[in-house]
Order: C-alpha cells, then structure tokens, then sequence
C-alpha cells in the first residue's frame, strides 16, 4: 500500500465524520433496539472498510481500466503500464492539444502521423519532406517540424525538434528525442518508468 498523501488524509477525515455522523444517528434513533442497532453497526462498518479499501487500490483500478495514463509520483517519475497489445502508450499535450504515442525506446525520433500534425495545426501540403527513414513498412519521406510544447503530467518541454511520418503511420511514436530527457528509463514486468 502506498504512502498518504495530504488528498488522502483528507479524503480518511472526511469518511471517518461520514461514519460518525451516521453511527451517531443511528444510535440515538434506535434507543432500546440493541440488536438491531448493532446489525445496521456491523453493515455499514462494512461499507465503510470497502470503501476504504476501494480507495486505496484506485491507482490499480484506474491503470487497468486506462492502461495508457500516466501514473505520475511526487518523487519526480512517470509510469506507465503495458497495453494488452504489449506496448506501452502515453498521452501527452502537444501544442495545447492531447495526442497518444507509442513510447518507442528504438526509435531515435518523436514522429508524428500525417493525421497527428494535421490535428495540430501543420499544413500537410505545406511541409518539406526532405529526410527519409527506414521503417517497417519500408524507406518512408519525413518532414521535420518544431513542436512548441510537450506536456506530460507536471512535466513541461519547449521547442522540441520532431518529424512528420509520410507514409502509413497509426500511432505516433515517442522516441529517444524525447525519452532521453528523463535521466533514467526502466521496465520491470509490465510498467515502464521514467525518472526526470
């Protein structure tokens, strides 16, 4: 289980007075009815320990229910958890406007999918594919662009050099243009860990 933080010790007093509040009602309506009093006791001790429990285990039921957001820690990493398609995706906001990646540790760039760029402001017809790079799918053209800003959790960078795919791209991909930003990359079973 992990550490309270102040959220968390407020969110505990606030559940704790719930429980007063109606432990307190409870007993002072059912004055003479012992047993009845101590059943409805015992059902929403229950209640209170589930949602305790819910609580505490929110950052795992929140990672398998949205396995590509990001669990940022105060200590200064970002984790991420395995998709059933065994890569690890991040969503970002580039340029103001939130786009998912592929977090790609071999590939030496951050490459946008034409439909990526387009989202975010850049003229398709406008760019100059000047470079070329060997894929998958083959030797596909690549424009370079300047991304004004790249925002993951409390994490903020400006002026980042990046290039737009030309061929068929479906995700766009974070690369060790971005990756190496973080001064440690780690993968433990099925979480990937960034430490700025």
């Amino acid at each position: 289980m992990r550490d309270l933080n102040s959220d968390d010790h407020a969110v505990l007093v606030y559940l704790i007075l719930i429980l007063l509040v109606v432990g307190g009602s409870m007993v002072i309506s059912s004055r003479g009815q012992l047993n009845k009093t101590l059943q409805q006791a015992a059902i929403w001790g229950l209640i209170f320990v589930g949602a305790i429990g819910a609580y505490s285990l929110r950052d795992r039921i929140e990672s398998s229910l949205y396995p590509e957001r990001a669990l940022i820690s105060e200590r200064g990493t970002v984790s991420f958890n395995r998709a059933r398609d065994g890569h690890f995706y991040a969503e970002l906001e580039v340029n103001g406007k939130k786009i998912e990646f592929v977090i790609d540790t071999g590939a030496s760039d951050i490459v946008l999918s034409e439909q990526d760029a387009e989202y975010l402001g850049y003229q398709i017809g406008d760019l100059i594919y000047s470079g070329r790079a060997s894929t998958a799918n083959g030797v596909v053209p690549m424009a370079r662009i300047t991304l004004d800003s790249m925002i993951l959790g409390r994490f903020a960078d400006r002026n980042i050099r990046a290039t737009v795919n030309g061929g068929e791209l479906d995700t766009s991909l974070l690369g060790m243009r971005y990756l190496e930003r973080f001064r440690k990359i780690e993968i433990a079973g099925s979480r990937l860990t960034l430490t700025r």
